[in-house]
């Protein structure tokens, strides 16, 4: 049996992106007979039929769709193979790639980042948003120098350094009627329509334990993986809920108004490395910045007031 070659799938790549013949073939550089020959002969290997003929033109049928998806992966990666290449030849291989939990992506990483790039010009920035596991994945997979993940780190050989934890705070709307104390405890949530994050998480647990201990019920009427939604929601009138203190930050006047929980309710998260290799020193660097800024935040929070303390996130070190 004959294989497929490269210059068939790429003429079907070129076919699914411009929908003609004729623009395929300006796309490859080649003839239009020649990509209607490599597409006949495609199509003959796999026995299946990938385009239909309407009118003058050629529509994709749902199988060619379909392979389509797994064709366009396979392009990605060389594309990514030949970047890295571009790269290396322009000496451009200062790239930091750094992936972090949602908490600290929306807002007070990207700033604390963005100074710590403008002191560093030849330094590259790749920047992840990503949920914990995922951040776990690619540094696993060595698709990042550098992750930032909430702790417990599910795989306990991998790199990490535990960064400074921060108190998490009770978040509610504007004008609620609790918003007039400096500090919430527990029993102020009896009844209250409550935002929660999602069962399951670790998250999830430390804070129901707290409410649990006490006998106090809450009106769980909204689950979320993302502390946004969570805050977002809050903005919206509908309820209340406990947050980590960066996401607070950013919603910070916007509907939601943060105050102090008590107990205390640490956010804690680590700074996690690809493993079977040395931190890189400017990974070590970033993660030696970012500590800083969290401790002499963390030294506001309990020296000022809650509101004060939150604006400290606007200028991280």
């Amino acid at each position: 049996m004959a294989r497929i070659n490269s210059r068939q799938v790429e003429a079907f790549r070129a076919m699914m992106l411009t929908g003609s013949v004729t623009e395929a073939a300006k796309l490859m550089a080649v003839t239009q007979p020649a990509v209607s020959r490599l597409l006949r002969d495609f199509q003959a290997l796999l026995k299946m039929e990938l385009f239909e003929r309407r009118g003058s033109g050629l529509v994709p049928t749902a199988a060619a769709t379909t392979l389509y998806m797994e064709v366009e992966r396979s392009f990605v990666g060389l594309e990514r193979i030949t970047a890295a290449a571009e790269e290396i030849r322009g000496r451009r291989t200062g790239t930091l790639r750094v992936a972090a939990l949602p908490a600290l992506a929306n807002g007070y990483l990207p700033r604390l980042a963005g100074t710590f790039l403008t002191q560093r010009p030849n330094l590259n920035l790749a920047f992840f948003g990503v949920i914990s596991p995922i951040v776990i994945d690619w540094v696993l997979n060595h698709q990042c120098d550098i992750g930032f993940a909430e702790v417990p780190i599910a795989h306990a050989g991998l790199p990490s350094i535990r960064l400074p934890a921060l108190p998490r705070v009770a978040v509610l709307p504007t004008g609620h009627h609790l918003a007039a104390k400096t500090t919430l405890e527990p029993r102020d949530f009896e009844g209250e329509t409550f935002v929660s994050l999602s069962a399951g998480t670790s998250s999830r647990h430390v804070i129901d334990q707290v409410f649990h201990r006490v006998d106090v019920r809450r009106v769980l009427r909204v689950e979320t993986t993302l502390s946004e939604i969570m805050c977002g929601m809050v903005s919206s009138g509908l309820g209340v809920g406990i947050c980590d203190p960066f996401t607070a930050r950013e919603f910070d006047g916007r509907g939601l108004v943060a105050r102090r929980f008590l107990p205390q309710i640490d956010f804690e998260f680590a700074a996690v490395f690809p493993p079977q290799r040395s931190p890189s020193p400017v990974a070590l660097d970033l993660v030696e910045v970012l500590r800083q800024a969290l401790e002499a935040w963390k030294h506001q929070l309990v020296s000022a007031p809650l509101s004060s303390k939150l604006d400290s996130a606007d200028s991280p070190g």
